[in-house]
């Protein structure tokens, strides 16, 4: 049986937000949360409160992408989700400090 440590180590931080007609869905490698990325003049912060509201997994991730208008996606499992539904083109991904880094609006 899993314990709670590696479970969080393989799962995704989930969070969605819905403004109006807008969703926006956040989602990191839960092994990210709390860390801030540093390269050259980027200092970019994973923050719990934005991104961490359930713990799930790709499946998860993936059901709520398909609703998303708006998506903010980080790390190596998070960003795959995006690439596998077609929502971020693997030429858009950045990467800051070697950490992958998309987003995706609907115009």
């Amino acid at each position: 049986m899993e314990n709670i440590d590696s479970q969080v180590n393989k799962g995704i931080y989930i969070k969605v937000y819905k403004v109006q007609n807008e969703t926006l869905v956040a989602a990191c490698d839960a092994e990210l949360i709390g860390k801030t990325l540093r390269e050259g003049e980027i200092e970019f912060k994973i923050s719990k409160e934005f991104y961490g509201d359930i713990i799930g997994d790709e499946e998860l991730l993936k059901k709520h992408l398909m609703h998303a208008t708006i998506a903010n996606l980080v790390g190596e499992r998070a960003v795959k989700c995006g690439i596998e539904l077609g929502i971020i083109d693997e030429e858009n991904v950045i990467k800051i400090a070697g950490i992958p880094h998309a987003q995706f609006a609907l115009l």
